[in-house]
């Protein structure tokens, strides 16, 4: 491959190399929720930024650990992942937003992802559809320990992932408007809890990788609760995701730890 950088000796696009990076990486959608994960950091620093891609690193029981945003949907997610990885990374947590789908998901909860369905593009270009889009089985049951240790309502199963937000918030008003209701109406009965935008992407190309993927997701709200009629607070305070992500990393550092002993 072509080197963009003409030899810089970083990653093209999130500006960061081997020296700058740690082994677990928190993935947050927004550049601005970076420095919010990284409070919870031993001796944070700021030590990439470029396009949506910000990166702090840090330590977590004395192991380096880094956090980087990925910017909306599943092609930028999937460059933050392979230029990661490049960068000595390996295990990966996305903390992001979602949308409640099934009832009894509310705004405020967290969901962790166990498989996404693959209603996006991204993903088609590491793997044939019938591939399946799955979440890390120990990064899965660290988070679900995680969020649930801190008495935190969590939901655990399917999401679904598309590439166009107004596409599941106005689906009437599209050219496919019956595709779209269609498709939704279809997840909702297969049990989809939420709908995100860049679980599919991270999760499939984590398998191409041989990276652990994980993701846990904070329920802004559910449009299927407000089209029952039914109670529909939004929630905007990501943490208890956060706080759920930052467990998770120490349960996984602890359990390495364990196997190289």
């Amino acid at each position: 491959m072509v080197d963009y950088t003409e030899g810089a000796g970083i990653q093209y696009h999130i500006h960061t190399n081997k020296d700058m990076v740690g082994r677990y990486v928190i993935l947050p959608g927004d550049p601005g929720r970076c420095e919010k994960i990284a409070k919870y950091f031993d001796d944070a620093k700021l030590v990439a930024q470029n396009r949506e891609f910000v990166t702090y690193t840090g330590y977590l029981d004395g192991v380096k650990v880094s956090v980087t945003s990925t910017g909306i949907g599943g092609p930028s997610a999937a460059i933050a992942m392979e230029e990661l990885y490049k960068s000595g990374a390996d295990t990966f947590i996305r903390v992001g937003t979602c949308g409640g789908m099934q009832l009894d998901v509310k705004g405020g909860d967290n969901i962790v992802a166990t498989g996404a369905i693959r209603m996006e593009g991204t993903s088609r270009e590491y793997a044939p559809i019938e591939y399946p889009a799955v979440a890390d089985f120990d990064v899965t049951n660290a988070l679900v320990s995680a969020s649930r240790k801190q008495g935190f309502t969590t939901h655990v199963g399917v999401v679904q992932c598309k590439d166009s937000f107004y596409g599941q918030h106005e689906p009437e008003v599209m050219p496919v408007a019956f595709q779209l209701q269609n498709n939704w109406d279809a997840w909702i009965k297969c049990g989809a809890l939420g709908s995100e935008m860049e679980s599919a992407a991270l999760f499939i190309v984590g398998g191409f990788l041989r990276a652990r993927v994980g993701s846990v997701l904070h329920v802004v709200a559910n449009q299927e609760r407000a089209k029952q009629g039914l109670s529909n607070e939004q929630s905007h305070d990501t943490d208890a995701a956060i706080r759920a992500a930052i467990e998770a990393i120490r349960i996984l550092i602890k359990e390495d730890g364990n196997k190289n002993e």
